[in-house]
């Protein structure tokens, strides 16, 4: 199979060296295409959440009186008016509604936007998709912090600059999820979108380690070293993303299209494998074997297979010509049709509540609840993400090895209820005892999250309804996140009013009661696995 003509100049490179430099019998080429994405697209999305992580460890000293904090040793004395921890508009009683609303601001229009965004993916070159979105998220990040030496007091710019992050933060997951999901099949997709899924909070603990290092001394470097990161990262994908298998030459492992036959499996269905012996007469195809699917590749007029997919220049796709059958991208009201969609997404709601309040709020909520220092708290904060990626490897295990995605994340839930009010009540008590209860807090609180936005979102976009429809992926991504990401901008509003009006203990009520909610919304699933696995239990 042929690459593209749309191939990325740093593959272009690696592909002459590949060629002139080396042995190419002793490597496989796939192999290290696969892990050059996996590596790619788990830097890019590393990067997203580095971003968003600076907000909630500023907090501490945006809000602050300096004249109860002991100001950084290397202050010159003579000087008075440096503005290294109070910062205007935030040195008011209503601090902590104020930093919600940035908050907010970022998080609705980061929701609002994402529906857009998944439409859009699908249609787009996702290389220049995620490079660009990147490089203007990146000058977002680096804006909040320009506040800093340029001397801005306003509130509307901040804003202004976190809603803007927002929209171009929304390039991340559906561009990410799709690529991904282009060059993997299902097998043992919950462990590999586990362990991929670290990024997320990787990048959550990079922000917070680059923001505590500035925090206590120059707060705008806190927000400007990580979007200069960013910008550079996205660089980097420019150079060397390839989107789909199709654009260096690779037949995808998830079609872009099969033919309706009895061979296509589905363990809802209970359908049998087919034997080989079908074919696609009637158009000029060949079939090929994937997985429980047969796969109707297009032939040219020299025999040779081809697969073509969205790897002209940005906007070009709608040029190519028409192939009849041809797959075309899923519309809103489609998606909500496949069976579960609805369910995750509402759950993932609730869910999503729950991990971005600790996001954005975890840093201040330990310096609130014991005397620790600004820094000190938000390193401990980093934990809480050292146990979401625990638990996102342990929730795809869990899946894989069951194959009852509903079942392990309501069992998650269902224990992280009592984690939760457990660490409210004794987690300041000690050290050793708030690092023990962050740590199992990360592990279930993150672990659903982690595998309805991975593994659950790949799945739905591919099923078995939409006959091989492997385009509808961003759109199903794209929908079971943006109603995340509602959940998650409600979340961080609701801590700061509740937290300044009813102290922290309610906000700790509210996430476990956010919990249950989404364990209900996830029980009809819940029924449905236990009956199919009951009816196979009864085959055996």
């Amino acid at each position: 199979m042929l690459p593209t003509t749309d191939v990325p100049w740093g593959l272009r490179a690696i592909g002459w060296f590949w060629t002139k430099c080396t042995n190419q019998r002793r490597f496989n080429r796939l192999a290290w295409y696969k892990g050059g994405i996996l590596a790619l697209t788990y830097m890019a999305y590393t990067c997203y959440h580095m971003t968003r992580k600076p907000i909630s460890v500023v907090k501490n000293v945006l809000s602050q009186d300096c004249s109860k904090l002991v100001p950084p040793p290397d202050m010159d004395p003579n000087t008075t008016n440096h503005n290294w921890c109070d910062w205007a508009p935030f040195d008011t009683a209503d601090a902590s509604a104020l930093l919600g609303t940035l908050d907010s601001a970022f998080l609705f229009a980061y929701a609002g936007a994402m529906f857009l965004s998944g439409f859009v993916a699908e249609r787009v070159n996702l290389r220049y998709f995620l490079a660009l979105g990147m490089i203007f998220s990146g000058i977002s990040c680096y804006l909040f912090g320009v506040a800093r030496p340029y001397e801005i007091h306003s509130l509307w710019y901040f804003v202004l600059v976190q809603a803007i992050g927002g929209v171009f933060q929304t390039s991340g997951w559906p561009g990410v999820v799709t690529v991904v999901g282009n060059w993997f099949g299902n097998g043992k997709r919950g462990l590999i979108f586990g362990i991929w899924n670290s990024h997320t909070s990787l990048g959550n603990i990079l922000g917070t380690i680059i923001a505590a290092e500035f925090v206590e001394t120059d707060w705008g470097l806190s927000f400007m070293v990580p979007g200069a990161i960013m910008g550079v990262v996205g660089f980097i994908l420019f150079l060397f993303l390839a989107p789909n298998p199709a654009d260096v030459g690779f037949v995808t492992p998830e079609p872009m299209r099969y033919r309706q036959i009895d061979a296509i499996n589905s363990s809802d269905e209970g359908s049998p494998i087919n034997d080989g012996s079908a074919n696609c007469a009637g158009d000029d195809r060949v079939v090929h074997r994937n997985a429980t699917r047969l796969q109707c590749v297009e032939q040219n007029n020299g025999g040779e297979a081809i697969l073509r997919t969205e790897t002209s220049p940005m906007l070009a796709v709608n040029r190519k010509p028409h192939v009849p059958g041809e797959k075309t991208p899923i519309g809103f009201i489609g998606a909500l049709r496949i069976p579960g969609v609805i369910e995750y997404s509402l759950c993932l709601f609730f869910a999503k509540l729950v991990s971005y309040t600790f996001l954005y709020w975890l840093p201040l909520y330990i310096s609130a609840s014991t005397k620790f220092s600004a820094r000190l708290s938000a390193d401990l904060s980093t934990l809480f993400d050292i146990g979401g990626i625990a638990g996102a490897i342990t929730a795809g295990l869990l899946s894989d090895w069951s194959g009852m995605s509903a079942v392990t994340c309501a069992a998650m839930l269902s224990l992280a209820v009592p984690m939760l009010f457990v660490y409210d009540y004794i987690g300041s008590v000690s050290v050793g005892l708030n690092i023990t209860l962050l740590l199992l807090a990360g592990i279930l609180v993150n672990g659903p999250y982690a595998l309805i936005t991975t593994a659950v979102s790949a799945e739905l976009g591919m099923h078995p309804s939409l006959e091989g429809n492997s385009r509808a992926l961003a759109t199903v991504a794209a929908i079971i996140d943006g109603t995340g990401s509602i959940g998650a901008a409600v979340g961080p509003l609701l801590a700061g009013l509740v937290s300044n009006w009813a102290g922290w203990h309610n906000v700790f009520y509210m996430l476990m009661a956010s919990d249950v909610i989404a364990l209900l919304f996830l029980s009809r699933l819940v029924y449905r696995e236990y009956k199919s696995y009951a009816q196979r239990r009864r085959a055996v």
